[in-house]
């Protein structure tokens, strides 16, 4: 429900909208309620975002209700009355890509088409209204030549798009519904459903329990945008020619993505002084280590800020053993790599990829069943596997990365000329850059748990971290407990609203440090 606008003294335009007052013209036929669930998860998400440097909407205010709806929390028959309330939240504007699909005409293979297609005046009055408002510098520049000014228009959502997603990527941060309808036309973090953030790395975490074939994936959220782009240029056709509009997205996601997100990286990584050919390199040896591992993300990061740069510092075993400390344990690895589907189930998938992959491709099992086949490979694999030859592979595979590391930071350091500042430096960056802490599920459940009790004090957007999301004074010696989900929390998932089941790891570990790979049949390849 839109209240208005207010415009500050400092020029700042915000939009306040409630969520989850009521039924409304749009409602379909929901009944327009929030329930206190979700409200929270909100809430929380939108302000530990901004904190985390982030660009989101903000949460004002969350108000509840004695009212109840009923809802299926886990989407498995069984609903029951939950406890409503409504969130004030604020955005210079909440105009997505899919408010100009209202204009897209009608699709061949469904039949459907916007409510105003055909309408380029309406079309035209948008552009104009989202450009003079949101984007004054480019009416400015185009006052003429309204072709260069979508044109530039678009280019500049799409360059804004690319940096919010490598944003998320550096932060593990999962959307989990990246529709149309959940794209910011003016580049921000945008309606929070089952969001999740990384515990274990893993680049297959999904965290919406319906999305079953993957396609909002954690490592699949930028290409999910581009396309989200390519869609909001189709919408944009005749106003901006669907040519050009293709030919800058092709021009400037990819590269704008690839830019920021490798910027941030060094930046997680303490790289201060130059860049690298190779930076791009170590970064991804970095998360496949985390993967082979089972390492936590955020942790993982966190722990780097403290690693002992010198050389032959007498402080890498201790280091060694902190960060293999945080790395998943056999039992959560083999826990997490439990076989989904039945035998027969499997052994009947297997017989269709052989006999007609065709036929498998049309009813979209084949990702499920190559990641099905992954997990009963890496069970058996486990299986043979001892503890202690799991941390000793864990070891070996992190001492490797980190000799690569710190030959990488030497030649940095070699580049300032004052390695007493330069250390300073990287430091300091690598505190600002890596949070200690996150919003992890387990963390936002013990909120909603309490404030359905009356307790609300876990909910306030007070109790958050300060901006910059700091480490604090000091190097930890060892991974505190409040960093790390406590057992049977690691990964909990959300779906739509509710949070699901636990063990949330997909993918996983694969072979050793060499990231050995599972046999498929070849229609999965």
């Amino acid at each position: 429900m839109y209240l208005g606008e207010v415009c500050t003294e400092a020029g700042e335009r915000w939009e306040l909208q409630l969520k989850g007052a009521g039924p409304t013209p749009f409602s379909r036929q929901a009944d327009g309620r929030k329930v206190l669930r979700s409200s929270i998860r909100e809430f929380l998400c939108s302000e530990a975002m901004f904190h985390l440097g982030v660009p989101t909407t903000r949460a004002g205010a969350c108000v509840t209700s004695q009212s109840t709806v009923v809802r299926d929390v886990f989407y498995d028959g069984n609903p029951r009355p939950e406890p409503c309330a409504v969130v004030l939240r604020l955005a210079p504007t909440f105009l997505r890509f899919g408010s100009f699909e209202i204009f897209k005409p009608r699709d061949e293979n469904t039949g459907r088409a916007g409510p105003s297609v055909g309408r380029d005046d309406i079309r035209l009055q948008m552009l104009d209204y989202v450009i003079s408002t949101f984007y004054p510098e480019i009416q400015a520049a185009h006052p003429g030549d309204p072709v260069q000014r979508h044109a530039a228009f678009f280019r500049e959502v799409t360059r804004r798009t690319a940096r919010l997603v490598a944003e998320w990527q550096c932060v593990g941060f999962c959307h989990g519904v990246l529709n149309t309808d959940n794209m910011s036309i003016v580049g921000l973090t945008i309606d929070y459903g089952p969001f999740g953030f990384l515990d274990r790395y893993d680049p297959d975490h999904v965290c919406n329990a319906s999305d079953t074939a993957g396609r909002y994936a954690y490592s699949k959220q930028p290409e999910v945008c581009k396309w989200n782009l390519q869609k909001l240029a189709e919408a944009l056709d005749p106003a901006l020619p669907l040519e050009l509009a293709e030919a800058i997205l092709a021009d400037e996601f990819d590269a704008e993505f690839g830019r920021h997100y490798l910027q941030k990286m060094r930046r997680k990584l303490g790289l201060v002084q130059t860049e690298q050919e190779g930076d791009g390199a170590l970064v991804a040896q970095l998360l496949e280590t985390m993967h082979l591992t089972g390492a936590d993300f955020t942790n993982s990061f966190y722990l780097l800020s403290s690693f002992p740069a010198a050389p032959e510092s007498p402080d890498l075993d201790e280091f060694l053993a902190t960060l293999t400390a945080q790395c998943a344990s056999l039992e959560e690895l083999r826990l997490a790599f439990r076989p989904q589907m039945d035998p027969r189930q499997l052994s009947m998938m297997l017989m269709l990829a052989q006999s007609n992959p065709q036929l498998l491709a049309l009813i979209g099992t084949r990702a499920s069943l190559a990641r099905e086949l992954e997990r009963v490979e890496q069970q058996s694999r486990l299986e043979q596997l001892s503890e202690a030859e799991l941390h000793g592979r864990n070891r070996s595979c992190w001492a490797a990365w980190l000799r690569d590391y710190r030959a990488r930071l030497e030649k940095d350091r070699e580049a300032s000329g004052d390695a007493a500042a330069w250390q300073a430096e990287r430091v300091r960056i690598m505190r600002a850059n890596n949070p200690k802490y996150v919003l992890r599920n387990y963390i936002a459940q013990g909120a909603i748990e309490a404030a359905e009790s009356g307790d609300f004090s876990e909910a306030s957007a007070a109790r958050l971290p300060p901006h910059p999301p700091g480490c604090g004074g000091g190097r930890p010696p060892t991974v505190p407990l409040a960093l790390c989900p406590p057992a049977g929390a690691a990964g909990v998932e959300a779906a739509g609203d509710p949070l699901r089941r636990g063990g949330g790891r997909r993918g996983g570990q694969r072979g050793g440090c060499g990231g050995q790979r599972v046999s498929r049949p070849a229609a999965l390849l």
